[in-house]
């Protein structure tokens, strides 16, 4: 079975270019996001790391970890972090998975039982390893996303879409298409008017099943 929304997601101790250690310890009671890469030294891949390094602040005031998955080996990570950072115009201070084993890209269903790395191989060979995968202090997936080789992942998204994690979480809400902080919020069906009004005060009811209320205070 592939790891789906909700599940825990397995607890492999990993070896990085920052040390060897289990994912639950390593995310602990944050938040953490572990992005995937089929190869060191592409081009589509370094930018996208050089954007997770420049929000290096942005993931501090989110309580959120991030970690990169390459199926290379620890000494190409050391040296591609170079080129990663001449790019971004800052440090990566995250770490990288070193997954040339296929442990971490089969376990988190990137890459069928069966997979392996033959002589000479190129990107192709490990293509389907394009995944960002959100997950909560609870060791749970919350979400995933793959994207194709050639088109560079949108780290703005994974932004949002944390944000709309987090406040769906701490709140007990969801969000709307397209939203951003700040922006109303949707009270789930779930949720009585009556107990709706007790927590939210006034909301807007669009449909029966679809009401809407202002985002509450952090």
């Amino acid at each position: 079975m592939g790891l789906r929304i909700n599940d825990t997601i397995p607890d492999l101790t990993v070896t990085t270019d920052q040390g060897s250690f289990s994912l639950h310890e390593w995310i602990g009671d944050d938040w953490a996001i572990l992005f995937s890469h089929p190869k060191d030294f592409t081009p589509v891949c370094t930018t996208e790391f050089g954007a997770v390094a420049k929000l290096a602040d942005e993931w501090e005031k989110r309580g959120t970890k991030v970690i990169g998955v390459s199926v290379d080996g620890v000494d190409d990570h050391v040296k591609w972090k170079g080129d990663i950072e001449q790019v971004a115009g800052t440090k990566a201070g995250f770490p990288i998975i070193a997954d040339d084993g296929l442990e971490v890209s089969k376990a988190f269903d990137m890459l069928p039982a069966e997979a392996y790395l033959p002589d000479g191989r190129t990107p192709a060979d490990s293509a389907t390893v394009r995944s960002v995968f959100i997950i909560g202090p609870d060791k749970k997936l919350k979400l995933s996303m793959t994207y194709p080789m050639n088109v560079g992942r949108n780290f703005a998204e994974v932004l949002r879409a944390l944000d709309g994690l987090q406040t769906a979480a701490k709140h007990n809400v969801a969000t709307p298409a397209d939203w951003t902080v700040g922006e109303d919020v949707i009270i789930p069906t779930a949720v009585s008017d009556a107990d709706a009004r007790e927590k939210f005060g006034e909301f807007e009811t669009v449909l029966p099943y679809l009401r809407k209320t202002k985002a509450p205070a952090a």
